[in-house]
């Protein structure tokens, strides 16, 4: 048994379906959208042992959750609207919001040297580095992960003064959470507050999103979901420095798909946040067919899969690739696919849209599946979304 979740023009009506059961709705299309998911989704979940997933797509003036499963293993708790999900490195599309939120203010500009938001690090390596190269992951190669022995603020700081460059800056892209972490923490020091709190007390209520923390509140644990690792045990995800900045953000398949529209229908917040927004679909640096943003990584649409995956791939993320500058930078754009991977130790998460289409999707999930499979999968939900919308044709 699982639940589908309906919500047209933002009001919130829902039903319990079985499988196999028909939708409530004036037409067919629940039907069919549900019928695609589960095709896509069922499979899944069987062949990587994932217990439980939650899909929310988005077309236009509609939008649907379909829910998988069990949140808990232990309790046999389903997963339902409200499950909270680690989204790991989707996380770093809020962090970008936040910087391009301070950059509209005019607290910062990307072409800032880090040094300048935090003093402590004049006379670095990094401390040269601006904010565009921190946030695109263009350095010079910082590592994808700090090393284990970086457990403090201390230890943070000694590292970024140590570090010095493989590559001159701009010149290679090396996926890096003390990247895109240091950009998140800077940000926060030009606004002059805490990154958790302008996240929870500024960013995400401007963005009208109830369900997404940084840190779960006591009253809403009960709805957090419990990650499962390779070996099956029930885990979630642990305190690291810069960990908020880069993969820290929990949030629901509702609203993460709330976050996906506001990234195609931005015309409805502050002007501010939309424009801070839109700056976040720019295209920085081209690296093979993916154009690198903030946070958001794009491809021209229509495109195919193999392109797709080929984005997404263990050499992407694992290894550093020779970047080119675009200059002057791409503009945003609505014929593009934009998308971002997410992973904890114990969960796995995928969003993807076309702002020509008006289509979304995200998957979560509490397993920590194959990256190939989320993009396949994604992939073939945004084409039945996008024959649904009957606005974009793919090839």
């Amino acid at each position: 048994m699982r639940k589908m979740t309906l919500l047209k023009s933002g009001i919130l009506t829902s039903a319990l379906l079985f499988l196999g059961a028909s939708a409530h709705a004036a037409d067919d299309a629940p039907d069919r959208l549900e019928r695609a998911v589960s095709e896509v989704v069922q499979p899944i979940m069987k062949r990587y042992g994932v217990p439980g997933m939650a899909v929310a797509v988005t077309l236009p003036g509609k939008r649907y959750i379909f829910n998988y499963g069990v949140a808990s293993k232990e309790s046999g708790q389903k997963v339902t609207d409200d499950t909270l999900f680690e989204i790991g490195s989707i996380s770093k599309t809020f962090t970008a919001t936040l910087a391009a939120y301070a950059e509209a203010r005019g607290k910062l500009s990307f072409t800032d040297k880090a040094s300048q938001y935090w003093p402590a690090l004049a006379s670095s390596s990094i401390g040269e580095t601006s904010l565009l190269d921190l946030g695109t992951y263009t350095a010079g190669g910082l590592p994808l992960q700090f090393p284990k022995n970086v457990t403090t603020n201390e230890k943070m700081l000694a590292f970024y003064r140590n570090w010095r460059p493989a590559y001159p800056a701009g010149t290679h892209r090396q996926y890096s959470n003390p990247s895109i972490g240091l950009f998140g923490h800077l940000a926060a020091r030009s606004m002059g507050e805490p990154f958790d709190q302008l996240m929870e007390n500024k960013l995400l209520p401007m963005l009208g999103l109830s369900q997404t923390y940084i840190k779960v509140p006591q009253d809403h644990m009960g709805d957090y979901a419990f990650g499962y690792s390779k070996a099956g045990k029930p885990i979630r995800v642990s305190s690291g420095v810069l960990d908020s900045e880069a993969y820290g953000v929990k949030t629901s398949a509702a609203d993460l798909i709330r976050f996906v529209e506001a990234n195609m229908n931005g015309t409805k917040l502050d002007a501010t946040l939309q424009r801070a927004i839109e700056t976040t679909h720019t295209g920085y640096y081209r690296v093979g067919d993916m154009v690198q943003g903030l946070g958001w990584e794009s491809y021209a649409w229509p495109l195919t899969l193999d392109r797709l995956l080929a984005g997404n791939s263990f050499e992407m993320i694992r290894k550093p690739n020779k970047a080119a500058r675009l200059d002057p930078p791409l503009p945003p754009r609505k014929d593009v696919l934009l998308n971002k991977t997410g992973s904890t130790l114990g969960f796995g998460a995928y969003a993807a849209f076309v702002p020509a289409g008006k289509i979304g999707v995200v998957i979560l999930a509490n397993k920590a599946y194959p990256i190939p499979a989320r993009i396949e999968a994604g992939y073939r939900i945004l084409q039945a979304l996008n024959r649904e919308a009957g606005a974009v044709s793919t090839r």
